[in-house]
């Protein structure tokens, strides 16, 4: 992995969005209406999966989303649909559970290898293209996009997935262009002695997952994401014995609460899509309040800090 790299492949997602978006609309995935679906992958993958999976039950699909390392999930059957997810199209785990039912369930690969050989009857396409500094950015976003998708072909729900994606891609140029104004005042609120946490709304807990495992994979600092409701009863604990520094990515109906208790043990945080009380630092973008544009940006923030620290040797 290398830092300048992963900065350089940040920096081309507003081009890889917009390309995305004059494509997405031609993607037919090869699932038949009212399938079950597994999805499943590792790490980025399962962190997508997890929230498509959530959104398509809101949506009326019987939907799960499933790590690829369990030692076993929904026995294989034909009216089953297995997603594997895999950017590289080689994560060991996510082949051999999508090896486990092909040949009985149906099995669709996603990844953003074009020759990638995956134990599945059909191949959908990231289209995120080479990621030189060795971290899936790009690709978990493509992932999000291709999975809303799906969803829309299922359920119509996501009539306006294509100008979404161009708004995201909006959105992700502007917090580039600014970065200069709003990073340095988020580093030195979130770079505290203990390490860093991410809260987002159960629609978007993908991007508080991804987030940390982005302060963790490239600067090596310690971060956790976590549930804006369920860190109310689970992280909340943290806030009294240490120097807490959170990212709260805006939008759940229990902000209040999680800003309450940080601000009564003077927590330090950060609210990035919307204005909470007590934030340190507000970092908006065009179009925050759109959910879906919301889903596709606000990760940029946390991806941003850990290219800085990473370059600068976690500082």
């Amino acid at each position: 992995m290398k830092a300048a790299e992963f900065l350089a492949d940040l920096e081309a997602k507003p081009a890889a969005l917009r390309a995305l978006a004059g494509a997405v609309d031609e993607v037919v995935w090869p699932v038949e209406p009212g399938a079950r679906l597994l999805l499943t992958g590792m790490g980025s993958s399962w962190f997508a999966a997890d929230t498509a999976a959530r959104r398509l039950r809101r949506a009326g699909v019987t939907a799960v989303a499933e790590l690829s390392s369990v030692e076993a999930s929904l026995p294989p059957d034909p009216s089953l649909t297995v997603v594997g997810i895999s950017a590289s199209g080689a994560s060991k785990e996510t082949l051999a559970l999508l090896g486990a039912h092909h040949g009985t369930s149906h099995t669709v690969a996603l990844t953003n290898t074009p020759a990638a050989t995956m134990p599945a009857d059909a191949t959908v396409l990231l289209q995120a293209g080479p990621e030189a500094g060795g971290v899936a950015c790009r690709s978990y976003l493509h992932t999000l996009v291709l999975l809303l998708q799906l969803e829309h072909q299922l359920a119509g729900t996501v009539p306006d997935l294509a100008g979404q994606v161009e708004r995201a891609a909006a959105a992700a140029t502007h917090l580039l262009d600014t970065r200069d104004e709003w990073l340095p005042a988020v580093q030195r609120t979130l770079g505290g002695p203990h390490g860093t946490w991410l809260l987002a709304p159960a629609e978007r807990l993908g991007n508080a997952l991804q987030g940390a495992l982005m302060l963790r994979e490239g600067p090596r600092r310690p971060a956790d994401g976590c549930e804006t409701g369920d860190w109310n009863h689970v992280d909340v604990y943290l806030t009294k014995t240490l120097d807490y520094r959170g990212l709260l990515c805006t939008g759940s109906r229990f902000d209040a609460d999680a800003v309450q208790w940080m601000r009564e043990r003077r927590s330090r945080f950060v609210a990035v899509g919307g204005h909470l009380r007590g934030a340190e630092s507000e970092v908006r973008y065009p179009g925050d309040d759109d959910p879906v544009v919301a889903l596709l940006t606000e990760l940029l923030v946390a991806e941003l800090v850990a290219a800085g620290w990473w370059l600068h040797g976690g500082q």
